[in-house]
């Protein structure tokens, strides 16, 4: 898993330029304005998501369109899958021991009230 994807990420207006691009792809320009950043910061946040290979940004004439990178987003999936398999294995246990013990519960019930009598 590369760590950048996660730098670039963990920067809070970094991650929003990520929810923006999800939409549709944008300019440098319109990612400024939607953001209310000046457009060297959003360009210097952009390079940092770029140099992650979470974006790319393509020139049109005089302007930088931003697109995502599915390919990033790919592999932190698959790394991610590890910890969905491992959570999954602990819920179907779970549910397991939580099946055992409502099985038990009718019979906890009848040596009860076979107590009473």
């Amino acid at each position: 898993m590369n760590t950048a994807t996660f730098h670039a990420l963990a920067d809070p207006q970094r991650f929003q330029m990520v929810e923006l691009l999800r939409q549709e792809p944008l300019t440098v320009g319109e990612i400024a304005v939607r953001l209310n950043m000046r457009q060297p910061q959003t360009s210097k946040h952009l390079r940092v998501l770029s140099d992650a290979g979470v974006i790319d940004v393509q020139a049109s004439a005089n302007r930088r369109i931003c697109h995502l990178r599915p390919e990033a987003f790919q592999e932190l999936d698959e790394w991610l899958a590890n910890f969905r398999q491992l959570w999954q294995e602990r819920f179907d246990n779970l549910d397991d021991y939580l099946q055992k013990l409502q099985e038990q519960k009718p019979d906890a019930l009848s040596l009860k009230s076979g107590d009473e009598s």
